[in-house]
């Protein structure tokens, strides 16, 4: 199982290109990071931790302008969206970052997506909270045709062009790898339909992976696919080694720990002290 972070870099946290040397230095697999394009402040949406909404959430780096200093900075590094939110993007615009991202990385990007929580932030790019689920489906559809066609075409519920040319295409084939991020049954369903990965919340959903991945076995089983094909990255992993035990045994993939959204002496302590979970 592979071990990396997920991290809100931010303007006042310590910079992502120095994290990721630093956990390529150390050893680590990956580098997640979130995105917010804004926080509306309003803050009629309540947050899902329960309480008032962090600095970091509305303080958060572009994701892709981020990642693409981190790959021009490391390797070996994977590098990932955690999570990407579709409802708020042009998909021709997202597909063209998703493959320059991946043609500069050498092929090391991962991602993942969601639908997100904050009804008046998606709302402010045109998206309704009741549609966000199908918007963000159709627009993911339609950049695997971008990524995957020579001259693309689509005609969804939401997205729709006549062919196009777009270049660069992605390095990997068909597409860099596709994480959904929820837990729901609908979830998992669209998971096993048109993506090649599960990103559920390990913290809050995954406290039992045996029983988790078996439910993943069972959607995909019913779709008619292979459940080795889907891969799991569980965000927000248990840093504690029982439960990475179960984790993977039970077949989870990657396990992602917090990084503290702050200054290098409170970020380094924590990559340091999580090398002993590196197999």
């Amino acid at each position: 199982m592979k071990i990396g972070f997920y991290y809100f870099a931010t303007d006042y946290s310590m910079p992502i290109v120095e994290v990721a040397r630093e956990l390529e230095a150390h050893g680590y697999e990956s580098l997640f990071v979130p995105e917010h394009t804004h926080i509306p402040a309003s803050r009629r949406s309540p947050w899902p931790g329960g309480a008032e909404l962090p600095r970091q959430y509305s303080h958060t780096l572009d994701p892709f302008v981020g990642l693409a200093a981190a790959a021009a900075a490391t390797s070996t590094l994977r590098l990932g969206t955690g999570i990407c939110l579709l409802t708020e993007r042009d998909p021709i615009v997202t597909a063209k970052e998703v493959a320059t991202l991946d043609l500069i990385s050498g092929g090391r990007f991962e991602f993942g997506i969601g639908a997100g929580w904050n009804a008046e932030e998606m709302e402010n790019h045109g998206t309704t909270f009741e549609t966000r689920f199908r918007v963000m489906v159709d627009r993911a559809k339609a950049m695997q045709a971008i990524w995957t066609q020579d001259e693309a075409a689509y005609e969804g519920e939401f997205t729709r062009f006549e062919p196009i040319w777009s270049w660069p295409k992605p390095v990997q084939k068909p597409h860099p790898p596709i994480l959904l991020g929820g837990e729901t049954r609908h979830t998992l369903r669209r998971v096993v339909e048109f993506c090649d990965g599960w990103f559920p919340r390990g913290r809050d959903a995954v406290a039992d992976p045996a029983a988790e991945m078996a439910r993943l076995k069972r959607f995909a089983d019913e779709a008619g696919r292979d459940v080795k094909t889907v891969s799991t990255t569980l965000f927000g992993a248990q840093p504690e080694a029982g439960y990475l035990e179960r984790c993977r045994a039970a077949g989870v993939d990657r396990a992602l720990f917090a990084l503290p959204p702050e200054a290098r002496d409170r970020v380094m302590p924590v990559i340091d002290q999580y090398t002993a979970f590196l197999e």
